[in-house]
């Protein structure tokens, strides 16, 4: 996996768009309108920042099936956000699962009329 092929695969999410809220090299993916769009993945060089469960605990089976490839995200990590490695230990399907999961937890906080069409296919 890499950053442009994983870039490639969360901007073909509906509703998807790029952000750069801060200032790095990659960025964020976001779905929603503008303000009230939110974060499904953090892209780097080399990893994905994903939502990985609706809890932490969910969240933990990643770090357990894939230890040192799988961290807790800084400052958010206790909301189920983990950082997955692109170093190859992760299967690339499993990535873009991960990745397929985070969009789906996070437009299902949205509010019904922000959500975009087709996003439960998705």
């Amino acid at each position: 996996m890499d950053v442009i092929r994983m870039l490639d695969h969360c901007l073909a999410k509906p509703g998807a768009w790029p952000d750069h809220p801060w200032d790095h090299e990659h960025p964020v993916v976001k779905v929603g309108e503008g303000e009230r769009g939110r974060i499904f993945a953090f892209l780097r060089g080399g990893s994905v920042g994903v939502k990985g469960g609706p809890s932490r605990e969910a969240a933990d089976e990643w770090l357990e099936r894939f230890p040192g490839e799988a961290t807790v995200m800084a400052y958010i990590g206790r909301s189920g956000w983990n950082d997955l490695a692109f170093a190859g230990a992760i299967p690339d399907e499993d990535l873009l699962d991960a990745v397929d999961e985070s969009y789906r937890l996070v437009v299902a906080k949205l509010p019904q009329k922000h959500r975009p069409p087709g996003w439960q296919d998705a």
